[in-house]
């Protein structure tokens, strides 16, 4: 998701303009954890001081503070910064569905889909391991490829379990 959280049209960006545009860190603010919070703020304040200038210094200011705000939330997540990607990256499909849960309230689409998802992922490889079972016991190479599609289900549905819990 950290890609998206870099781009121009992501959530922290979009957080930065607005605040600046109401002239309130806030807004942006709960994207940086709390030991970046004065650096965030500062950069906040001197760019807001900047804007004042020019329309081109306001510009050049805006985008200092969106990579500042995009930077220091990166930092927190132990994430290294490499500059904001522009506008229009297609999302993953389940981040669009996740941000459209949160935006209506309604998290049905996106329980279907995830189940739809893992359904299919789970029917892929049960069919791979339940299709190679019956392999001839001298056929190592098939006992093999048995073994490894068998143990690729099981650990699959293992990780899926493990993230639930």
């Amino acid at each position: 998701m950290a890609v998206y959280c870099e781009t121009m049209d992501g959530p922290v960006v979009t957080a930065a303009e607005l605040a600046l545009e109401m002239e309130n860190v806030n807004y942006v603010l709960p994207f940086v954890k709390e030991e970046y919070e004065s650096e965030l703020k500062d950069a906040f304040d001197r760019t807001v001081i900047v804007r004042e200038l020019s329309g081109e210094a306001a510009e050049v200011a805006d985008y200092w503070f969106f990579e500042t705000s995009v930077r220091l939330h990166l930092m927190g997540k132990g994430k290294l910064y490499g500059g904001i990607k522009k506008s229009g990256i297609i999302r993953e499909q389940i981040i669009q569905k996740a941000q459209e849960a949160v935006e209506t309230g309604d998290k049905t689409t996106l329980e279907n889909f995830l189940m739809g998802v893992m359904s299919e992922a789970i029917e892929n490889r049960f069919e791979a391991a339940v299709s190679k079972k019956d392999y001839e016991i001298n056929d190592t190479e098939a006992g093999r490829d048995y073994i490894d599609s068998m143990l690729d289900f099981m650990q699959f549905v293992h990780g899926i379990y493990k993230k639930i819990e």
